[in-house]
C-alpha cells in the first residue's frame, strides 16, 4: 500500500510560508509516497498554485457540514475544492474538543466533503485518562462507527489515529500500543467496508518527527502519518516523507 504523509499546519502560516512548499518540491520529487500539505484556509489557493506540477497535493483542515448557507465565518467543502484542495482533515481532536464536534458532526462533514470530490482524513484518538482506564480501543471503535458515513470507501477516506495526549506534547505511545490500535482500526474497517476496508490507509499522528518516523512507519497497519509541527519546515517534513519512501 502506498503510504500517505500529510502535514497539518494548523493556525500557522502567512504568504511567506509558501516558500516551504517550494523548498519541499525541490527535495521530494522522487518520493514513493503520497504527500499532502494542509495550510490554513487563507493559503490554500496560493499553495495550490505553488504545488502545481509537483507530487504535492493540497488539503484543508476542516469544512462545514453544509454546502452553502447562512453560516457566517465558515467555509464549505465546495469552496476549498474550488481553490485547489483535494483532501480535508475532519474530526481532529482540537475540533472535537475546542469546537465541541461530535461523531455525527464529523460524519456529516465527511459526506459533504465527498460530494465536493475531496478525500477526507478522519481523525480519531483517546485522551490520557481513557488510555489509563484501558478504554482506548473502545473509544476509538466508537468514534469510527459514528464518524464514517455511508458511501465511504478506500478511495475517499483515510483514518488518522492521533492519541490526544500525544499531540504537540512530545509524548508518544509505544510501537506496540500503536500496532494494537491500528490493528483494531483495521478490523473495524473490514467489518464496516468488507474487503475494501483492507485498502483504507491508516495514518499515525501525534508528535511525529524525523527521529521517530521510520520506526513508526514500519509498524503493521501504519500506512502513513499525519504530521503537525514538523510539517512547518520543508527540511523537517522532507525527512519524514523520505522515511516513508
Amino acid at each position: 500500500m502506498r503510504k500517505l504523509i500529510a502535514g497539518n499546519w494548523k493556525m500557522n502560516g502567512l504568504a511567506s510560508s509558501l516558500a516551504e512548499i517550494e523548498a519541499l518540491k525541490g527535495t521530494t520529487g522522487t518520493a514513493a509516497c503520497d504527500i499532502v500539505v494542509c495550510p490554513p484556509f487563507t493559503l490554500i489557493e496560493k499553495a495550490s498554485v505553488r504545488s502545481n506540477g509537483s507530487n504535492i497535493a493540497i488539503g484543508a483542515q476542516d469544512c462545514h457540514a453544509h454546502i452553502s448557507g447562512a453560516y457566517t465565518g465558515d467555509v464549505s467543502a465546495e469552496m476549498v475544492a474550488d481553490v485547489g484542495a483535494r483532501f480535508v482533515i475532519i474530526g481532529h481532536s482540537e475540533r472535537r474538543v475546542l469546537h465541541l464536534e461530535t461523531d455525527t458532526t464529523v460524519a456529516s462533514k465527511v459526506t459533504t466533503a465527498h460530494k465536493a470530490g475531496l478525500t477526507a482524513i478522519i481523525c480519531v484518538g483517546e485522551t490520557r485518562s481513557e488510555r489509563d482506564e484501558g478504554r482506548a480501543v473502545e473509544i476509538i471503535d466508537g468514534q469510527l462507527r459514528g464518524s464514517i458515513p455511508a458511501g465511504a470507501s478506500s478511495s475517499n477516506i483515510a483514518i488518522a489515529y492521533e492519541p490526544v495526549w500525544a499531540i504537540g506534547t512530545g509524548l508518544i505511545p509505544t510501537l506496540e500500543q500503536i500496532e494494537e490500535i491500528h490493528a483494531s482500526i483495521r478490523r473495524m474497517l473490514e467489518e464496516r467496508l468488507g474487503e475494501d476496508g483492507r485498502e483504507v490507509r491508516i495514518l499515525y499522528g501525534g508528535s511525529v518527527k524525523a527521529s521517530n518516523a521510520a520506526d513508526i512507519l514500519r509498524v503493521a497497519n501504519v500506512n502513513g502519518a499525519l504530521v503537525g509541527g514538523a510539517s512547518l519546515k520543508a527540511a523537517d517534513f522532507a525527512e519524514i516523507i523520505l522515511a516513508a519512501s
